[in-house]
């Protein structure tokens, strides 16, 4: 993150203006500006050659007052406290606007996945595990993936917790392997619940599914699920992008021929990819192409001040969490661009995350076909709620998101009152 841009400041000025909307007092919302923990810790490694390594960890919560927090883990180079506070606090209002009991959670190591071996990940997760223990648990905390991390990860981290417990704890972790009590769905849950905010997007704006284009930044949980699934509804999709780099042909990309390369190896990337009529293109290029639909699935601070009035898009559904900053917002409202923000429209992942929670506490396993029909009842719930009371106040759909998430969150901590 650059020492300019602070996420976290992002969610304050939008907590204000909900707040503002509503009518609240200072003191209604006050308990929602400030994490309720923050845990940092040094995570000694020693490395594959012998070397000793210290790396930084966070786990934050930042609210518990409407049930356990929940977030995942991310392993990146750039985490770093104020990421992980914002991170969380999305968190809190994103389960708040699909109403699931939960609070917000987040965590992370300042660290490189490509560059360490799975060992050292390894390593690396049990130790972040056995110092973060206190905080986490099924009726605590309960983390789950996030970029750089995986089910293999939550697996480490359900193994690691059982031990220091002296029994199997499956519910402390979500979105672990299906053998440890992991839901079926819920690697795909998160661009599943963005495909299917796409496609209401578009049915509320009358625009028609079969050949509307599409740009996806980011090929992986989240952007590469998303592609698939409005491939396979009709749309082009004519530029997606990883890391390494962004491939584009006006004509339509072959998403499953693209999927396919980049599954069969981790180290197979999109610069690498080679096909006649695919151009190569930049990221930054790759979010100023010309579409109906953007879907940011990287990281934060995508769209900013910088590159918001080069978007030619009419319709940005975020994949991401925060892609785009406060001042890109106003620059896109006032280009007529419609944004459906993250804590609705990624908000699949947490949902059938909750899913698999219940099931391990009820000690209960959900056909894949059961998991997708609840997923969608909620998604599709929760797109009109929005959508609605966004309608009402005359504002955007993320504000309009923010009053429901905000509402919610001070409505239940007024009927629970302030200890002691």
């Amino acid at each position: 993150m650059s020492a300019q841009y602070n996420p976290y400041d992002q969610v304050l000025a939008t907590v204000e203006q909900a707040a503002s909307i509503l009518g609240y007092d200072q003191s209604d919302y006050e308990i929602l500006k400030y994490p309720e923990r923050e845990l940092k810790v040094s995570i000694p490694i020693i490395m594959d050659d012998g070397s000793v390594q210290v790396f930084q960890g966070y786990r934050v919560q930042h609210s518990t007052s409407r049930g356990p927090a929940k977030g995942g883990i991310r392993f990146h180079p750039n985490v770093d406290i104020n990421e992980v506070r914002a991170l969380a606090a999305w968190m809190s209002f994103k389960c708040a606007v699909v109403n699931v009991p939960y609070g917000g959670g987040k965590g992370g190591v300042e660290c490189d996945p490509t560059k360490i071996s799975e060992s050292e990940m390894m390593r690396i997760t049990r130790r972040f595990t056995s110092m973060i223990a206190p905080m986490i648990g099924p009726e605590k905390d309960i983390p789950a993936p996030d970029v750089g991390t995986n089910a293999q990860v939550m697996g480490w981290i359900v193994d690691t917790y059982s031990m220091l417990q002296g029994h199997a704890v499956p519910g402390v972790v979500t979105g672990k392997p299906i053998n440890l009590g992991g839901s079926y769905g819920r690697a795909e849950a998160t661009g599943r619940g963005v495909t299917i905010t796409a496609l209401n997007i578009l049915k509320t704006l009358n625009i028609p599914i079969e050949n509307t284009t599409a740009v996806v930044q980011g090929m992986g949980n989240v952007g590469s699920i998303a592609a698939k699934l409005l491939h396979e509804n009709g749309l082009k999709i004519v530029a997606v992008s990883d890391v390494s780099g962004g491939i584009h042909n006006p004509d339509g990309l072959d998403i499953p021929n693209i999927l396919d390369y980049l599954g069969k190896s981790k180290d197979n990337l999109l610069i690498n990819y080679h096909k006649k009529d695919v151009q190569h293109i930049s990221n930054q290029k790759l979010l100023e192409t010309e579409a109906t639909l953007l879907i940011p699935a990287a990281l934060e601070n995508q769209i900013n001040a910088d590159n918001a009035d080069k978007i030619k898009a009419k319709v940005i559904v975020e994949g991401a969490n925060g892609p785009t900053t406060g001042e890109a917002d106003d620059i896109l409202n006032n280009k007529g661009i419609i944004v459906v923000p993250d804590i609705l429209a990624n908000a699949g992942g947490v949902i059938v995350s909750y899913f698999e929670w219940v099931q391990n506490l009820q000690h209960m396993s959900w056909s894949e076909d059961n998991i997708n029909k609840r997923l969608k009842v909620i998604m599709d719930h929760s797109f009109d709620a929005v959508y609605n009371i966004a309608k009402e106040n005359d504002t955007s759909l993320r504000t309009g998101a923010y009053l429901i998430a905000v509402k919610r969150i001070v409505e239940t901590n007024q009927m629970r009152g302030i200890w002691p």
